[in-house]
């Protein structure tokens, strides 16, 4: 895509959409919000222009940013007309199946076979949506995290179909934004929401078991492993506390939960090859050359500033309700 002729059009102003469409504007790429009808998408695009000043008063966004938002961000009159032109399409309607697909089917067919479309699906198959989608090689999942101006993570999922030259462009664009894309497989969930939705799975099951209650299992998270998690990834963290100690720990898990919490065979692989993490070297990340001691200096930095920051921000004060009690 080039930056002098490219223009996006959003499919969807609700709070991902909206949020999608600021990050393009405020990076001056032209963008059109498409909406339920004209009058909507309008006021939409006011909420989304009065919430970017409030953003930068906040410093949350420069004024330059802010600016940007006013400038390239405008509603669209209709589905088609919204189209007209663009050179990206991103549909951000509801995560229904058959509304997504019916959407899809519709930007599809009035843009040209060129112009590439990405939908931010949470966990709906990209195979299965491009189906519905006319010449399906320029169709992919560009899934953006809540809440979109803020977060880095969008995940990048190409179908079977998808050409390498639709992901390029899309990683491209991306980058340009500032965000941090990575290219994943097509699954159900993909990435983020497998891990997350397996967290919730089991913090669930923790309430249910009468071992903690939500506060609990929330302030545990957010000062333990959830600490850590800005700055490492679960194979990193598990290298860094010793891949044999994971085993151990996953052994007293099994023998009382079974499967539902069993080692996993790669886990056991790596320590049967000695592989034990940092403090050998290696493990799922290679430690040689002095990495190891630089690793641990990083974490140490990272986890007392995260302290500070905290410190500053202060706590927000959540009220537990009536249901989820141990």
């Amino acid at each position: 895509m080039s930056a002098v002729t490219e223009r996006v059009t959003v499919v969807g102003g609700g709070y991902m959409g909206g949020g999608i469409a600021q990050t393009f504007a405020a990076h001056g790429i032209p963008c059109v919000l498409v909406d339920d009808g004209p009058t909507r998408s309008r006021e939409r695009v006011e909420q989304l222009h009065k919430e970017a000043a409030s953003f930068a008063a906040d410093g949350l966004l420069s004024d330059a940013a802010a600016t940007a938002i006013q400038e390239n961000l405008a509603p669209a009159d209709s589905l088609e007309s919204g189209l007209d032109g663009a050179t990206y399409v991103a549909e951000v309607v509801p995560e229904i199946p058959s509304l997504k697909k019916e959407v899809l089917g519709k930007i599809s067919s009035f843009v040209a076979s060129h112009v590439i479309i990405g939908s931010n699906t949470s966990a709906i198959p990209i195979g299965e949506l491009a189906q519905s989608v006319n010449h399906p090689e320029r169709f992919l999942g560009v899934h953006w995290m809540n809440p979109a101006p803020f977060v880095p993570c969008v995940e990048v999922i190409p179908s079977g179909e998808t050409t390498t030259a639709a992901v390029e462009a899309v990683l491209d664009i991306l980058q340009r934004l500032g965000k941090v894309a990575t290219v994943v497989g097509d699954s159900p969930g993909f990435v983020a929401n497998r891990l997350q939705y397996a967290l919730f799975r089991e913090a669930a099951r923790i309430i249910e078991d009468g071992v903690a209650g939500p506060a609990q299992i929330d302030e545990v998270v957010r000062n333990s492993f959830g600490f850590r998690l800005p700055f490492f990834g679960p194979f990193a963290i598990a290298d860094i506390a010793g891949l044999d100690v994971y085993q151990a720990g996953f052994g007293t898990m099994e023998r009382a939960f079974g499967e539902r919490i069993g080692t996993p065979a790669i886990l056991t692989e790596q320590v049967a090859k000695g592989r034990l993490g940092l403090k050998k070297g290696t493990g799922f990340y290679e430690f040689g050359n002095g990495q190891g001691a630089e690793v641990a200096q990083y974490r140490d930095k990272a986890y007392a500033s995260l302290t500070k920051l905290r410190a500053e921000l202060g706590e927000i004060n959540l009220v537990e309700g009536p249901s989820g009690k141990p």
